[in-house]
């Protein structure tokens, strides 16, 4: 079995955008627009989410549907926890693919995320929290424990985890910050104590949807915007549709910003 994983690593040390797509993904279903039908990968963008390598392990900020291939494109063995953004379907709906991760860690999967989270994973993964049936057994379900996660700092797998504030239209979310690299996907307004988590940032990886305004999202203006204000020393944007194509938009912007794509691999530096 070992020697199958050979070529997997938990690549400590790097935080990857895995997806950096809107909600239903580029390509879209049915689209034959120009950033559709690319043949640059970097066009093609899974739903958003990153992993961390961390010095005790790996973990995710989100669990989008397509985290599987996500994984297995990026060699990636298995996850040890979950942090969340909130709750919708893109971010969520790929929970049930780290079952794998209980299965060869032995352990359950730490979710860290706010109780309006928790309550929409136990609605809409409800068989993971039942008792195992002859139709259920235990390796067909997910290991999963909650922790709750509130603005205060904490540790976790040999990283230092800052919550940050944020708005989605209504709906509070959150961002977080790892050393000095914050990331803040699904983001409309940055509420005035958040500010200050995003200050000395090496990289800022913020929400910018498309060219026209969107009422839960910040567009590439208000994205440029936070990037002139926070001044990180690079900024990459996340969470974009099909109006955004990678090389024309990326010419547009100031030399310290651009579109993120999907396996993008920054370096973490020591904790601050």
């Amino acid at each position: 079995m070992q020697q199958e994983l050979n070529i997997f690593s938990e690549r400590p040390g790097e935080f990857i955008t895995m997806g950096t797509g809107t909600s239903v993904g580029i390509p879209i279903v049915g689209c034959d627009c120009e950033v559709c039908t690319s043949p640059n990968p970097k066009n093609q963008r899974g739903r958003t989410s990153v992993y961390i390598g961390a010095p005790e392990g790996g973990f995710l900020i989100d669990t989008p549907p397509e985290l599987r291939l996500q994984m297995l494109r990026e060699n990636i063995p298995w996850v040890h926890a979950v942090l969340y953004t909130h709750g919708h379907a893109d971010h969520l709906f790929g929970l049930d693919d780290v079952r794998i991760s209980g299965y060869r860690l032995e352990k359950s999967v730490t979710l860290h995320c706010e109780e309006i989270v928790e309550q929409q994973i136990r609605r809409s993964f409800n068989y993971a929290f039942e008792e195992p049936t002859h139709n259920l057994h235990h390796m067909s379900r997910p290991r999963l424990d909650f922790q709750r996660v509130t603005l205060e700092p904490f540790d976790l797998l040999g990283l230092r985890i800052q919550p940050i504030r944020l708005m989605h239209g209504t709906l509070p979310i959150l961002g977080y910050r790892i050393n000095d690299i914050a990331f803040c996907t699904d983001v409309s307004q940055i509420p005035e104590e958040s500010w200050q988590h995003l200050e000395g940032l090496e990289y800022l990886i913020i929400d910018a949807l498309r060219i026209k305004p969107h009422p839960t999202h910040f567009n590439l203006e208000q994205g440029l915007e936070v990037v002139e204000k926070v001044k990180p020393r690079r900024a990459y944007f996340t969470h974009i549709s099909h109006s955004l194509e990678h090389e024309e938009t990326n010419a547009s912007l100031p030399e310290h910003v651009e579109l993120a794509f999907d396996g993008l691999s920054l370096p973490l530096s020591a904790a601050k």
